[in-house]
């Protein structure tokens, strides 16, 4: 039945905005190789071609800069790849070559601008048309907790505050147990301050990682978030992160070795894989805010269109942003991926989504009206790479150097982002 819907629904597509013609097709570079988010995108190739598409897929495996790296060569070379997985500024900075392809006629024809969440809007439309089709919403802030640890150590719930956090770690350190899972990479450190910033000081999280003011990186807020991360760091977390991999932090949670884990909704599908039960087993939240409100730190994946002239490229470009932001494939999606989707009209009280993507969703329209919804700085949603990679570098430094100060740290950071002014 969903092929069958997709594919009458990608013919009326064609039918009114396509060339009479050409016969669409793709072909997507992008960086989900394994896993679940190959999977993932195993079915938008299915879909692709039960709606009458020749899909044709270049799965770069690594860090996204290998990505980057094939994309400019390809574009160097004259020969830009229909679609490509990127997300954040980097969308801007393409669209800025005056490569990308404008899909305004088909977002308009399906009304994108109505169902897609608000704080996307800027990242998809950088000068104001639509370039990019949005796959899915991940919330990073997440804390997850293993309930049976908590349970041992009376901890009752998860903390809300960063005060709760210290005082539920220390009966969870008392208790003979690693308080915070934590692994050993540049990203989940700057995913960890990140969360730390936003929940102490929401403010100094949109100067600092959303403006990159550098009096805001050198602040005594600043200051404050590191000496907080200290603690986590030397009292909570244990000495072995060092070389430690995600797959292993995540053990760690599931079998009770550590009680909490700070990490994005990507958890989902690594708790599920691993044969833990989130929502119940591992219990999830928001992580601490000091501010008394529904918060949410957003982070997205997308497909970014390069203009074409290959009739059927075009053609395969108009099919393909149909289908990514169609309900059918953002339900499929992000049931694998553990996200939740990119419309905001998609219901998530049916077969297949599980607790804690329902309280994401809640907490994501609560945190709209509230006004507290931020994208990512860690995840590439904000300030430019070079500013990002600048902010991570120093993190990174801060965790793994005892001596380094909160103070050195702050000033370590504004000084690394203002060198690539």
């Amino acid at each position: 039945m969903l092929k069958l819907t997709c594919a009458v629904a990608a013919a009326a597509v064609l039918a009114a905005i396509g060339s009479a013609n050409a016969e669409p097709k793709t072909n997507l570079l992008h960086q989900w190789s394994t896993g679940s988010d190959a999977a993932a995108i195993a079915k938008l190739g299915e879909m692709f071609t039960a709606a009458g598409g020749e899909w044709q897929q270049t799965a770069i495996a690594g860090h996204t800069a290998n990505t980057l790296a094939k994309l400019r060569a390809d574009v160097v070379a004259g020969n830009a790849p229909p679609a490509v997985q990127l997300k954040g500024p980097e969308i801007a900075e393409w669209n800025e070559t005056g490569g990308a392809a404008n899909m305004d006629e088909l977002a308009n024809a399906e009304g994108w601008d109505k169902v897609v969440a608000t704080e996307l809007l800027p990242v998809m439309k950088p000068k104001g048309s639509w370039v990019a089709a949005p796959m899915n919403i991940h919330r990073i802030n997440w804390l997850w907790g293993n309930k049976a640890v908590m349970d041992k150590a009376g901890v009752t719930e998860l903390p809300k505050t960063w005060d709760e956090f210290n005082a539920a770690c220390d009966k969870i350190v008392a208790a003979g147990f690693i308080c915070l899972s934590h692994l050993s990479a540049d990203w989940t450190d700057a995913t960890t301050f990140e969360v730390i910033v936003y929940g102490q000081d929401i403010d100094l999280f949109r100067k600092a990682f959303v403006e990159g003011d550098v009096d805001a990186l050198r602040s005594e807020g600043m200051v404050k978030a590191f000496t907080q991360m200290r603690t986590m760091v030397t009292k909570y977390m244990d000495p072995g992160i060092a070389g430690r991999d995600y797959d292993s932090a995540n053990i760690m949670l599931g079998q009770g070795k550590a009680a909490f884990f700070i990490m994005g909704d990507w958890e989902i599908g690594m708790l599920n894989a691993a044969g833990f039960k989130p929502g119940s087993e591992i219990l999830c939240g928001q992580a601490p805010t000091d501010w008394g409100k529904p918060g949410f730190i957003l982070n997205s994946d997308s497909v970014v269109f390069f203009t074409q002239k290959d009739p059927d490229y075009i053609e395969g470009q108009k099919l393909l942003a149909h289908l990514i932001l169609s309900p059918e494939f953002q339900a499929t999606f992000n049931k694998a991926k553990g996200s939740i989707p990119a419309r905001l009209d998609v219901d998530l009280s049916g077969e297949g989504w599980n607790a804690c993507q329902q309280i994401s969703q809640k907490d994501l329209e609560a945190s709209i009206a509230a006004g507290t919804l931020v994208r990512s700085m860690a995840h590439n949603m904000t300030v430019l790479q070079k500013y990002r990679g600048a902010m991570m570098e120093v993190i990174t430094e801060f965790v793994n150097t005892p001596t380094m100060t909160p103070e050195d740290a702050a000033n370590a950071m504004a000084d690394n982002v203002e060198a690539q002014m």
